[in-house]
């Protein structure tokens, strides 16, 4: 007998990824600094960014959920209005000019780093079992979220509501 196919709606997926976020929400120590260059070779911090909420999100152009995963970055980094910021983190071999073209097509406004293909310890907030896998920072360095696979816009933003209520309430 052969199980009926399970189809999955959007409102499902976002309930199923807003609760994976939760389930990780436990603080833990400050995140593992880094320093990685942008496209045009400055040096970015995550430590450069205490004080705003931080997504780092490692990425290759070649992973189709990365690629899903863009806009909505993009969404939440622009709508962020300077209270927090994605850096995406690039773990693949390309050239800075192909991966600058790639950018520039997708429109992308928040910092692109580079790390190697298989990423130092020194060039990790954590652990990265697969891409995209994204960490959530919160303004005092801690790692308060972190997600295997695609993350939305509002989602992070529930996340982040959710975290600062959880803050005042127990604070």
């Amino acid at each position: 007998m052969s199980r009926p196919k399970m189809l999955y709606s959007n409102h499902t997926r976002f309930f199923v990824l807003v609760v994976a976020l939760l389930l990780v929400a436990s603080p833990v120590p400050a995140a593992n600094d880094f320093t990685l260059p942008d496209l045009d070779g400055r040096a970015h911090s995550l430590s450069d960014y205490r004080g705003k909420w931080v997504l780092v999100n490692y990425w290759a152009t070649w992973c189709p959920p990365c690629l899903e995963e863009l806009p909505e970055l993009e969404v939440f980094h622009s709508g962020a209005d300077g209270n927090a910021v994605v850096l995406g983190v690039n773990v693949e071999e390309i050239s800075d000019a192909e991966l600058r073209r790639f950018v520039d097509e997708q429109f992308l406004s928040f910092p692109i780093l580079r790390a190697d293909p298989r990423p130092t310890s020194a060039q990790l907030v954590g652990p990265l079992d697969g891409l995209p896998t994204s960490y959530l920072v919160n303004p005092g360095g801690e790692i308060v979220a972190r997600q295997l696979g695609g993350v939305t816009a509002e989602a992070i933003r529930d996340f982040i509501a959710r975290y600062e209520a959880g803050q005042q309430e127990g604070g």
